[in-house]
């Protein structure tokens, strides 16, 4: 059987400003609590001190390059200590409006060497699950973020999002753990492409029955006795899913867009 750490799953949500990544936190949310799953959100910058800061320097001016840096990592690790790792310990789903993901990205798009930015980063900060990458042009980003009536701020800048947008399309292309979503569509399609992959894929080995997966779905004992949380958790909110697991799919999730 699983110990809780086992079961707890981290999710990170990215993307420029005014990609829409509060929203789809909110409804991924919604949607896994509403068949019984312990979520928590969060998002960086915090509230606390550091993030505080953070904050205030979008509309004050940018702080210095090394001390925003050093700003995220001190909020961020206060973050991890008190929110992210505890929640996880107990078996959560974590799910995080921003992570260190929006650090290398930003201080990336100022000339920080993204290299040793990852670096620091993975050296206290746990590794996520599944990095959904919200991709919209900065012109469309600019124009959500009017819409809303707020001025964009300091960090809102349209050469420093498209700058923010390169480098996070660079970390999409190395990075395993990163699913780019097309963020451009409609609100629920955007949501149901994330939710369609976090369930086929992170979800699966945390929540399947059988340890080593399903290697024969079609005569799955903890699928017909329903045992299997992760298969009830599939047929209530995506039975679709079902149709298309198949043993050469299992374990493989696919990278899908939101259309």
């Amino acid at each position: 059987m699983s110990t809780d750490r086992e079961r707890g799953i981290l999710i990170a949500v990215e993307g420029i400003d005014g990609a829409g990544k509060t929203t789809q936190v909110g409804l991924l949310r919604e949607a896994l609590e509403s068949v019984g799953e312990e979520v928590v959100t969060s998002k960086e910058p915090t509230n606390g001190i550091w993030g505080q800061k953070i904050r205030e320097s979008a509309s004050s001016g940018r702080l210095p390059l090394d001390e925003e840096l050093e700003a995220f990592i001190q909020d961020r690790i206060e973050h991890v200590g008190e929110i992210v790792r505890p929640s996880l310990e107990a078996g959560k789903i974590v799910i995080l409006d921003r992570y260190f993901y929006s650090t290398i990205a930003y201080q990336g798009s100022r000339g920080a060497d993204t290299k040793s930015i990852d670096e620091k980063m993975r050296a206290f900060a746990p590794l996520p699950d599944v990095v959904y990458v919200l991709d919209v042009e900065p012109v469309a980003a600019i124009e959500r973020i009017r819409v809303r009536d707020v001025t964009p701020n300091e960090f809102e800048k349209i050469e420093n999002l498209s700058n923010v947008r390169r480098v996070f399309s660079e970390l999409a292309r190395i990075d395993s753990l990163i699913c780019k979503i097309d963020g451009s569509g409609v609100i629920g399609s955007v949501h149901r492409a994330m939710l369609s992959h976090f369930l086929q894929g992170p979800l699966k080995p945390k929540r399947c029955a059988k340890i080593y997966g399903c290697d024969d779905p079609f005569h799955c004992g903890p699928r017909i006795t329903g045992t299997c949380r992760w298969y009830e958790i599939v047929r209530t909110l995506s039975p679709s899913l079902l149709a298309r697991d198949s043993p050469s799919r299992a374990g493989h999730p696919e990278s899908l867009r939101a259309t």
